[in-house]
């Protein structure tokens, strides 16, 4: 489909099933390399940056109809947006519920340990600090990573894999992709100056980001845009991070 690459890239790409994969390898590697950097230092700027690139990517290498091939357009079904939301958010408390009935408050569950990485933030935490933090990380979760992610998983690479697999094995494929990436957010933990792996939750984490990222594709399918990726996804961080300030962080 020469008509949505860009006319100075369509002698070196095209967007099939080997692009889809590198997309999928490059991104992940990075993205994996640079969050498990952060682990340890502290710092996630770096990782935005890889954001921006999945953000980017559409408009350096698509044409306007390879945009829209992508998913890149007006919900046609706008009455599944909200409960994209709600479905994303659902999955995130649920997520929560079942770790802590598994673990507890230790650092096996998930958003225990992912709270560990929410730089200054004070140990103790007054009402309105609480909020204060809590309406920070939301907007800067609910902004970076669902689009720029959903832009890479749910569009770009989704499609391209499609034209071989179908949109069910390329469903199957980046949601594989995208637990596997989170790993490194959970599962390969660093705690007091160590590294350790927790087998059982991480299968478990591994299983919860799989689930989600099929949410998340399949509420693209039903508002017919990424919009509904999006907002999913979005709902999820937003959750989640309610669930950090008001649940983990007490």
């Amino acid at each position: 489909m020469p008509t949505l690459v860009r006319p100075p890239l369509r002698r070196v790409i095209a967007l099939n099933a080997r692009t889809g994969v590198l997309l999928l390898l490059v991104f992940g590697v990075v993205r994996i390399a640079l969050v498990l950097q952060a682990n340890m230092t502290g710092s996630y700027q770096a990782v935005s940056i890889v954001f921006l690139a999945m953000i980017a990517l559409p408009w350096v290498l698509l044409t306007r109809e390879g945009r829209r091939d992508i998913g890149l357009v007006r919900p046609s079904r706008w009455r599944w947006v909200i409960p994209a939301a709600a479905a994303g958010a659902a999955s995130a408390v649920l997520v929560h519920l079942i770790a802590a009935m598994l673990w507890g408050s230790t650092i096996s569950s998930p958003f225990v340990y992912i709270s560990l990485s929410y730089a200054n933030v004070p140990a103790v935490l007054e009402d309105g600090d609480r909020l204060v933090f809590f309406i920070i990380f939301a907007i800067i979760g609910m902004l970076f990573s669902p689009v720029g992610e959903e832009i890479l998983y749910r569009g770009l690479a989704h499609e391209a894999l499609a034209n071989r697999w179908g949109n069910r094995g390329a469903a199957l494929i980046d949601a594989g992709a995208f637990a596997v990436t989170h790993l490194a957010h959970f599962g390969l933990v660093f705690v007091a100056g160590a590294w350790a792996f927790l087998p059982l939750p991480a299968v478990f984490w591994f299983a919860a980001m799989f689930l989600a990222s099929l949410t998340f594709y399949g509420f693209r399918k039903l508002t017919g845009s990424l919009v509904g990726a999006i907002v999913a996804h979005a709902g999820f961080n937003l959750a989640m991070n309610w669930v950090i300030f008001y649940l983990v962080l007490v």
